[in-house]
């Protein structure tokens, strides 16, 4: 059994992946790190040099490379629900968890981080604020289809998500 986090660039999904593998004894992925290992790249050149659709075909590639294993906890790239290949792949052995905020959380959070030029490039020419809210509401019927459950990361610390994330998956259990 996996578990894989799903949800928008910076919901807490890396950070809660690695703390909540630790409870579990389970190991963690982080699907863009294993993607950029895998085509020896960074994302922001895959997007840059050969576009999204071929990122999106190699980020098929890696969730069925990690489908294949077992007790994992996997941080997923934001978009990885836009394949429904990739949910049906994801949903077999695990439980689904989507890690969500909102729209000034969301651009605060990649505004600070330092990975952002490397792991997140631009999805769309809008502006970030722009971007995000209209990318959320176009995903947030395919992230509430792929998920068990969700975690609200607005205001609450990576302890407290992890903990609710627990007591989610023991009632599946």
């Amino acid at each position: 059994m996996n578990i894989f986090l799903i949800g928008y660039r910076c919901t807490g999904k890396s950070t809660t992946g690695v703390k909540l593998a630790k409870k579990l004894d389970f190991n963690f992925i982080d699907a863009d790190i294993m993607l950029v290992e895998k085509y020896k790249t960074t994302i922001s050149d895959i997007v840059e040099q050969k576009g999204w659709d071929v990122f999106r075909k190699m980020e098929k590639d890696v969730t069925g490379d990690i489908c294949r294993l077992d007790n994992v906890v996997v941080a997923t790239g934001g978009g990885v629900i836009l394949d429904p290949d990739n949910i049906d792949s994801i949903k077999k052995n695990s439980i689904v968890i989507w890690l969500c905020a909102e729209s000034d959380t969301i651009c605060r959070r990649i505004s600070g981080d330092e990975k952002t030029d490397e792991f997140r490039p631009s999805l769309t020419n809008k502006g970030l604020y722009k971007e995000v809210e209209e990318t959320l509401a176009f995903r947030k019927p395919l992230y509430t289809k792929a998920m068990d459950f969700f975690i609200d990361t607005d205001n609450i610390d990576v302890d407290k998500v992890v903990d609710a994330a627990l007591k989610q998956i023991k009632k599946r259990l």
